[in-house]
């Protein structure tokens, strides 16, 4: 039964406050291994604090993802081990030398956490660590416990083309769509069910549920504050337009690094901004609203230090949420993709793609090039992919907690 209109719906309570809110009970008399960042909070503080300074429990290790435990380490930046500052435990990278937990790394752990708030996208790298965290785990025979958070995207929607095997990579570990639609509790329990990577049939996997998230809901309706999952998505709008405008910062364009509104501005200075905001303006983009932007991506350390077209004035489009629930993410990309792939032939420019490797491993199949490089447009590229989308529809199903 839906809430009261004069009732608010109650806020959205994640895994790690209601392993806290059980005084951690489940973790009595155990050494903790802790896979976590900045967005691991209960409350205002993080997880890592609160296990610290618990009784009858030991933080041994905390292992850090992409960015680092504290979020501060630019995309694609190796990471190294650090000994945490605050809590004195050690702080093994996942995203360095190696990829995940090595058995040094978890020599004497009792039991393996998994707290990281995900954004929904297949080619966040989080849930590629998630699933390798996850077979270290079974390798050693440790319990996995994912503590989880929303899908910020919602539960409902779900887009884009599936992963083809030769292009399987940290940016496209598993066979799913783009955006999957999946609370990482979820996903943990599809990547061991689907038996998607190897030697995860003896896993011990729990799943702390969310409590009050139903799967409409996207992040702004769960009354939670938004912490900065990563250096470049710093806002939910950005968030909520990553999964489509991401694909854009492997073109010869700016995708917003380098300045205040990444991913929800774009441009580079062959663009013709006016010609550029009638094609967009033909397309079914409900949500938001286009308007010219110029700007000069500047180098910002930990964030962007060398981004697209560093110090020239860039012509392009801001992209303004104004509604978040009717926004399709990914579709708004590729008609984003295609009239940029239009415009770039209208100005001349030779090279539509500045990273086909990477465009490709992103997209996680060649279709998507294929398409654009034949003048297709964003209905048309849309259309390739939803019988895909209806398939793992029916095979997520039984993995659903919400």
């Amino acid at each position: 039964m839906p809430a009261s209109a004069n009732v608010p719906a109650a806020r959205v309570v994640v895994g790690a406050e209601v392993l806290s809110a059980n005084s951690f009970a489940a973790l009595a008399g155990k050494r903790v291994g802790l896979i976590a960042n900045q967005t691991s909070l209960v409350g205002g503080a993080n997880l890592a604090d609160l296990l610290r300074a618990a009784p009858g429990l030991t933080l041994a290790a905390i292992y850090a993802p992409e960015h680092g435990f504290r979020g501060t380490t630019e995309a694609g930046a190796r990471v190294g081990n650090t000994l945490d500052a605050k809590t004195g435990v050690p702080v093994y990278s996942l995203y360095g030398r190696s990829r995940k937990p090595t058995p040094a790394m978890l020599k004497g752990i009792d039991v393996l956490l998994f707290d990281v708030q995900d954004i929904g996208a297949r080619f966040y790298t989080y849930i590629s660590t998630l699933g390798l965290a996850m077979q270290a785990a079974a390798a050693a025979h440790i319990p996995f416990i994912v503590l989880d958070r929303p899908n910020p995207l919602g539960g409902d929607y779900v887009a884009g083309f599936g992963l083809e095997p030769s292009l399987t990579s940290f940016v496209g570990q598993y066979p799913i769509p783009i955006v999957h639609g999946l609370t990482v509790g979820e996903l943990a329990r599809m990547i061991k069910g689907e038996a998607w990577l190897e030697g995860l049939a003896p896993l011990q996997l729990e799943v702390v549920r969310v409590e009050n998230w139903q799967r409409g809901m996207r992040w702004p309706e769960t009354q939670l504050s938004w912490v900065a999952t990563s250096p470049n998505i710093p806002t939910f709008e950005s968030a909520l337009l990553y999964p489509g405008i991401g694909f854009v910062g492997e073109m010869n364009v700016n995708e917003g690094r380098g300045t205040a509104r990444p991913f929800t501005q774009f441009g580079a200075p062959w663009i013709k901004t006016p010609r550029l905001l009638a094609r967009l303006a033909a397309q079914p983009m409900a949500g938001i609203r286009c308007e010219a932007a110029q700007y000069v991506p500047k180098s910002i350390e930990g964030v962007a230090q060398h981004p697209r077209f560093l110090g020239q004035e860039v012509n392009g489009v801001r992209l303004i949420v104004t509604d978040p629930a009717r926004v399709e993410p990914l579709e708004i990309g590729m008609h984003v993709l295609a009239a940029l792939a239009a415009e770039a032939r209208a100005a001349g420019q030779r090279r539509l793609i500045a990273n086909v490797a990477m465009f490709h491993a992103l997209a996680g199949s060649k279709r998507l090039h294929r398409l654009l490089l034949a003048g297709d447009d964003g209905s048309a590229i849309v259309a390739a992919w939803r019988g895909e989308v209806e398939a793992f529809r029916a095979r997520r199903a039984k993995y659903l907690l919400y």
